[in-house]
């Protein structure tokens, strides 16, 4: 086979099916070393990735996109489409690294239809797009592409159980690489097993028993095979699933072997070392947990496909033993199981993504909170960050608000946490939110909560005429403007740090007026909806004013946190400069 740069020849689909059998192999092998290098650089999504370049480039070279339309789950397997499509600076180029999202993107590509990244979403938007087209009277293909653990979520599940009733034209490409982003959990993953064992004639077939029609790839990272099996259910007339069996991480050793830890890459520049050592939130808490566990096996410990992204670590797992459960990437089950044990006299806590938790607001209402049922979740990466817009997690305290019976709590210190995480886990009477801040602060201060004195905030620094409320993970930045007031204005800022986020400390809210002439709120999440409004309705019929910072009410997608920050002025300069502005 003659190594030649097949890569810098490709600049989109047409080139792909140029290519020879034998430049395909060499154009996946490119396209895997390209994915290592830049990926090793920023990080991102590896092992799923590398796992999909030949299927991705037999894709390309069997179906015309963007005639026929590529639907990915989650996304975070489109890297090599990415590179297909037009995009491959973004992936060979160092300088050009960061111009394109890790997830498909519309408004980058007419190859991209949807801005996707989170889960078990691919199966029901292809289902639209074919169903847009019958009503056309199209004739392209519809792949909707799926695999890396998306299988568990109920929506993947509503899609396969729709998908028969088209009797049209829907390819489900299922990438099975026995694997989510930890270790698979639910009983369907037992049939994926019997039936790449079987060469997928196992007599029980899961996608069979929804009407599907059905093919086995045993050779999922085979470019060859590949393209015989596409072309087969090219153009075809019936919903069918090609499942194919590939290897998670393939081509990267570390990845392969710890695929758990390969499914997403630091970025190079990321000191491994001194975070080991950093006092984390996912350390403290996973501590908390083991220690609670040994004394009352009543606790247990609930993820939905991300244990070890909170500090769930395979470590933890074994040592938790059966008071620890990864339901899938099934947030809505998580939600209403939690609420069974503690139901039924279990004392769980639920770990997940601020992103994430938005995919079960009806389980966190219906299921949990109108049944008043004592579950405890802890809401991680959680604030306005500079990433993709699918990841922002902006919203957990406009979510959680607007929901009855649920005490949210946003602790700002170690101490806090911990108190409120006791508390919590201990206390019978409310379904508790935890917001877990991102920095550890500790002020050596022994904090003891009950039900009354969780929901209650407390004066940081007495003053007058001016109080600053700081929410979580703000209240370092309200002290900070607090600071630049007193020096710039000349006055004795008060700063108050509120704790709860969905029940107002009414006393202090009226101590505050006797004496302030502006109040100003400060959080790290979206505005419209969120605490700052809430203390404005409050005041709403008093003389006192009351400023408002937070988030604009806008999906940030890759910009800068920086730049975030200075547009909804979210600096200390900016919020003194403003505060002082409404004072005059």
């Amino acid at each position: 086979m003659k190594k030649t740069n097949i890569l810098q020849k490709i600049h989109g689909p047409a080139d792909v099916k140029g290519c020879s059998m034998d430049e395909l192999k060499i154009l996946s092998e490119e396209i895997r070393q390209a994915l290592i290098r830049r990926v090793t650089v920023t990080g991102g999504h590896m092992g799923s990735n590398l796992g999909f370049v030949e299927a991705t480039v037999a894709l390309h070279y069997v179906f015309d996109s963007p005639r026929d339309k590529f639907v990915f789950d989650v996304s975070h397997q489109s890297y090599t489409h990415k590179i297909l499509t037009g995009r491959k600076e973004g992936f060979t180029e160092p300088e050009k690294y960061y111009a394109f999202s890790g997830y498909t993107t519309p408004s980058e590509s007419e190859h991209d239809f949807f801005k996707i990244g989170h889960t078990s979403t691919s199966i029901s938007l292809a289902t639209g797009l074919a169903k847009g087209r019958d009503l056309k009277g199209g004739r392209e293909n519809i792949i909707a592409v799926i695999g890396d653990g998306s299988m568990s979520g109920g929506e993947a599940l509503e899609g396969l159980n729709n998908a028969a009733m088209l009797n049209s034209n829907l390819i489900i490409l299922f990438n099975d690489n026995e694997m989510s982003i930890a270790k698979n959990q639910g009983g369907m993953y037992e049939n994926f097993r019997q039936l790449r064992e079987t060469g997928g004639k196992a007599e029980n077939n899961f996608f069979k028993s929804f009407g599907l029609d059905y093919y086995y790839v045993e050779e999922g990272n085979e470019v060859e095979t590949l393209i015989s099996a596409f072309e087969k259910v090219k153009d075809t007339k019936r919903p069918t699933v090609v499942h194919i069996h590939t290897l998670k991480g393939k081509g990267l050793d570390w990845a392969m072997q710890d695929k758990e830890a390969g499914h997403w890459a630091m970025p190079a520049a990321f000191d491994l070392a001194a975070f080991a050592k950093m006092e984390r939130y996912e350390t403290l808490t996973a501590d908390f947990l083991l220690k609670k566990m040994e004394s009352d096996p009543t606790v247990i410990a609930v993820s939905a496909a991300t244990p070890g992204a909170t500090g769930l670590t395979q470590e933890f797992r074994a040592k938790a033993g059966k008071q620890f459960v990864d339901v899938g990437i099934a947030e809505e089950h998580a939600v209403a199981m939690i609420s069974g044990i503690a139901k039924n006299g279990g004392k769980p806590v639920f770990e997940v993504f601020s992103s994430f938790l938005q995919r079960t607001y009806d389980q966190l209402s219906q299921d949990l909170a109108m049944n008043k049922n004592a579950a405890t979740i802890l809401v991680f990466s959680s604030g306005i960050g500079g990433g993709d817009c699918t990841h922002n997690g902006m919203y957990d305290i406009a979510l959680i608000g607007s929901i009855p019976n649920i005490i949210g709590l946003a602790p700002a210190t170690r101490e806090e946490y911990l108190a409120a995480l006791e508390w919590s886990v201990e206390q019978k009477n409310h379904p508790v939110v935890i917001r877990v801040p991102k920095v550890v602060i500790s002020d050596g201060k022994t904090i003891a909560f009950d039900d009354e004195s969780a929901v209650k905030g407390k004066i940081v620094k007495k003053g007058s005429k001016i109080a600053i409320l700081g929410l979580g993970d703000a209240l370092p930045l309200a002290k900070q403007a607090a600071e630049a007031l007193d020096e710039t204005v000349g006055v004795n800022v008060t700063v108050v740090n509120p704790m709860c986020f969905t029940t107002l400390d009414k006393d202090l809210l009226d101590e505050l007026k006797k004496d302030h002439d502006l109040i100003a709120t400060v959080e790290d999440g979206i505005l419209d909806g969120g605490f700052g409004q809430k203390i404005a309705a409050y005041y709403g019929a008093d003389p006192v004013k009351v400023l408002n910072f937070g988030g604009a009410k806008r999906f940030n997608d890759l910009v800068p946190a920086a730049d975030i920050a200075v547009g909804n002025h979210l600096t200390a300069e900016l919020i003194a400069e403003d505060i002082k502005n409404h004072m005059k």
